[in-house]
């Protein structure tokens, strides 16, 4: 076999074995027989005593496994996870940080390589293989070695928050077989919705969906084995339905299908080992799961390509178990916490209707991105939200304590008491400083010296009309249209659009509202609208899609013009605008709307057209742009992710993503000066509009508008009235000569302090790295 089947092989074993501890043996288990070495072992870093323990190996003494270690600065051992790096020797017995464990046995080898098993630029650990002769392990022995520690990084990190390593130096004698769990272990997503929330864990399923269930222990075993019983027969039911139903159409070998499925649902078989499960302490719908997977994952390894089918098979069975599993648990009363976060494998809008507000504190999503529905969602709700933290291993974590951070994207899993006092602390400044800016409401966003800042939001649900008119929002900046095209299962009609339309407009009247056209594409997709492609942010999005459809681009355009009527406070803005073909194309299209509607006789009237400045290319012709259209406005966050060559919403590179970045701050500076030399307004929405110091920044360089989410509003207003206009044009002056972002970031914390202004400072972490 292949080293790349080799390693296939491992991971599909890996990924079913039931613990820790039969993860690392069977690991070295595989490693020594396929790479042909006397020896494989792991060592993991102890949490308590910060050593290194020898937890499993095959070719030195099994009897050593648990009681040897070594501390980092010790033998060859210590040195790869010193330098985080392979140590590939000839002979180590003759590299000066050998150290000689006598109770291991190892003296009589000679060739060593060992790899550092790393998971988020911590070492967890060291894999080593030895062999008697006196070699160097060649490339891809070292490449394979490296591969297989990528991957059990991701396992021992689960293991440690999910409390599967007890640490040696804890006193485990006292209680046997006692769990000793890690503290403090953090997982890193990207920033959905500011705030901080310490909580308890709601694992959120889908319907039917196997993937994002939970472990949970079972309360009533009996009750639990009664109801995976019941849905058991209930599919038996439904199966014998469909093969009667079918009979007359099917011949007596396709029509036998419907016996395998039954076969598969005998007590023998899949639903046995379910009810061990649950008698082995797993709640019914966990236990189906945990059977299916390791169904699924025995018939997709097969060579057998009918064998192989039969994993799609298990899983549409297990589906419609869980299904009937769901609906009769959906019976019951759920209880909550009081202060509850809901983690799900991929948040939806319907997940956080299920939990009451009162107890809801936070929201993590495994998948997903900062510009979801779900995280949209959040931030109107002012709720704390991580997003894309891929590595959390949430079907584990049902009743445990976390820490979210919302500011940082980060999640702490069990956290220790320093940790929940620190962030309780920053808890209770926010909500002293949120009381305290409750009374700015009705107060302009007016400089020392007299220069006033016109301050709008970001909206795109109705919920978000209310909460933006009671922090003193002056006019709509940026009201996303996709919102509603995404809550629903088709293109909403014209009349539809209209009528949505027609709430913004009305609640805000006579404050300017600006609409942008349908936005989807890249991150924003559409169920029944899909968009596939490799580089969906290089692809077909925002005005790029609905030129390419002008009978949804003309539908818009033609609800938005009635919605209006006797209004007149609409504003139209095209997003990812590259070329002047583009605006000139859907100017054309506007203006066709118009006539027609007015041939109609609605009394229409063409309201101002302007552009989103989000790519590179758009900076360069925004002179050009403002000769042509009504205003300009800047989309920050995605012209950041385009010069910077970062997804933020991509956990793994989101720390590179820098809005106080020196390029992204001079192309700002340029838009707003080019688009003043034509005399045309100039706004921007994005999150440097929402940070105070950002404000400050954006006000001096000339933007006539700042919008933002209606919740950082306040901050944004008390930053304005606390500063004057000279002192921002000086702080920006300083900037503009600085080359560093977090260097420009503190600052703005800095000055905003020397203003007086520190409580509207992000709040300073704790650095638990």
């Amino acid at each position: 076999m292949s080293m790349l089947g080799v390693l296939r092989k491992i991971v599909q074993e890996v990924s079913a074995a039931p613990d820790l501890e039969s993860v690392l043996d069977l690991t070295v288990r595989r490693i020594q027989r396929e790479m042909h070495t006397q020896v494989c072992s792991i060592y993991l870093l102890d949490a308590v005593s910060q050593r290194y323990v020898l937890m499993a190996t095959q070719g030195l003494n099994r009897e050593a496994v648990g009681q040897v270690s070594l501390s980092p600065s010790e033998g060859v051992v210590g040195l790869v996870g010193q330098r985080a790096e392979p140590i590939n020797l000839e002979d180590a017995s003759s590299h000066p940080a050998f150290i000689y464990l006598q109770s291991t046995g190892e003296e009589r080898f000679h060739a060593f390589l060992g790899v550092p098993i790393i998971h988020h630029g911590e070492v967890l650990g060291v894999l080593v293989v030895q062999q008697l002769e006196r070699r160097r392990f060649d490339e891809s022995e070292e490449a394979f070695l490296v591969t297989v520690s990528a991957q059990l990084a991701g396992v021992i990190a689960h293991a440690e928050a999910t409390g599967s390593i007890q640490p040696l130096g804890s006193n485990n004698n006292a209680v046997p077989h006692a769990k000793v769990i890690a503290h403090d272990r953090r997982f890193d997503g990207v920033p959905g919705a500011p705030g901080v929330a310490i909580g308890q864990v709601f694992v959120g399923t889908l319907p039917a969906e196997l993937d994002g269930v939970p472990d949970k222990p079972v309360k009533d075993q009996a009750q639990e084995l009664n109801a995976f019983y019941g849905a058991l027969e209930a599919v038996r039911d439904d199966i014998r339905a469909v093969s009667c139903t079918l009979a007359q159409r099917l011949r007596s070998d396709e029509q036998a299908l419907f016996d395998v499925y039954l076969r598969m649902l005998e007590d023998n078989a899949l639903a046995g080992q379910v009810a061990e499960r649950i008698r082995a302490g797993n709640w019914a719908q966990g236990a189906l799961r945990e059977v299916v997977d390791e169904h699924v994952r025995q018939f997709s390894a097969m060579d057998d390509p009918y064998l192989r089918e039969r994993a799609t098979d298990i899983r549409d069975l297990g589906r419609r178990i869980l299904s009937h599993l769901q609906e009769s648990a959906g019976a019951l009363p759920q209880v909550f916490a009081d202060n509850t976060i809901l983690v799900a494998d991929d948040l939806s809008p319907t997940m956080l209707g299920a939990i009451p507000d009162d107890k809801l504190v936070g929201l993590v999503s495994v998948s997903g991105s900062g510009n979801s529905h779900a995280a949209i969602l959040a931030r109107s709700m002012g709720i704390p939200t991580v997003m894309g933290v891929v590595d959390l291993p949430f079907t584990r974590l049902e009743g445990r304590e976390i820490i979210l951070d919302g500011y940082s994207g980060r999640i702490y899993v069990n956290p220790s008491e320093d940790l929940k006092k620190a962030y309780g602390e920053i808890m209770r400044e926010e909500q002293a400083i949120a009381a305290g800016l409750e009374t700015l409401k009705d107060l302009p966003a007016e400089t020392r010296d007299g220069y006033r800042m016109p301050l709008w939001v970001n909206t795109g649900l109705v919920s978000d009309v209310a909460r933006s008119l009671e922090r003193g929002a002056e006019g709509i900046g940026l009201y996303r249209t996709e919102i509603p095209f995404m809550t629903r299962d088709f293109f909403p009609s014209e009349q539809e659009q209209a009528q949505i339309y027609r709430r913004q407009l009305e609640s805000f009247a006579p404050r300017p509202v600006t609409m942008r056209t349908l936005d989807i594409g890249g991150d924003k997709s559409l169920p029944y609208f899909p968009i596939d492609e490799e580089n969906p942010f290089l692809g077909w999005r925002g005005i790029r899609v609905t030129l390419d459809h002008p009978e949804i681009f003309l539908v818009q355009v033609r609800a938005m013009l009635r919605a209006a009527v006797g209004l007149d406070n609409l504003r139209i803005m095209l997003p990812m605008v590259t070329c002047m073909h583009e605006v000139e194309e859907a100017s054309s299209q506007i203006d066709r709307a118009v006539r027609e509607l007015q041939e109609e006789g609605v009394p229409v009237v063409r309201p101002p057209v302007g552009i989103m400045v989000e790519v590179p290319a758009a900076v360069y012709l925004t002179r050009r742009f403002a000769r042509r259209v009504d205003f300009i406005s800047v989309g920050s966050n995605d012209l950041a992710q385009y010069l910077l060559a970062v997804d933020r919403n991509n956990p793994r590179v989101a720390g590179l993503y820098a809005p106080y970045h020196p390029a992204v701050l001079r192309a700002l500076h340029f838009i707003a000066q080019e688009a003043r030399k034509e005399r045309k307004l100039v706004s921007i929405c994005g999150e440097m509009a929402a940070d105070p110091g950002g404000a400050l920044l954006l006000m001096a360089m000339g933007y006539d508008v700042l919008s933002m989410n209606a919740n950082n509003l306040p901050k944004v207003k008390s930053a304005i009235r606390g500063a004057s206009l000279e002192r921002a044009q000086a702080l920006l002056q300083r900037v503009m000569r600085m080359d560093d972002a977090e260097a420009i970031h503190q600052l703005l914390r800095d000055s905003l302090k020397q203003m007086g202004l520190g409580n509207l400072t992000r709040p300073l972490l704790p650095d638990n790295t």
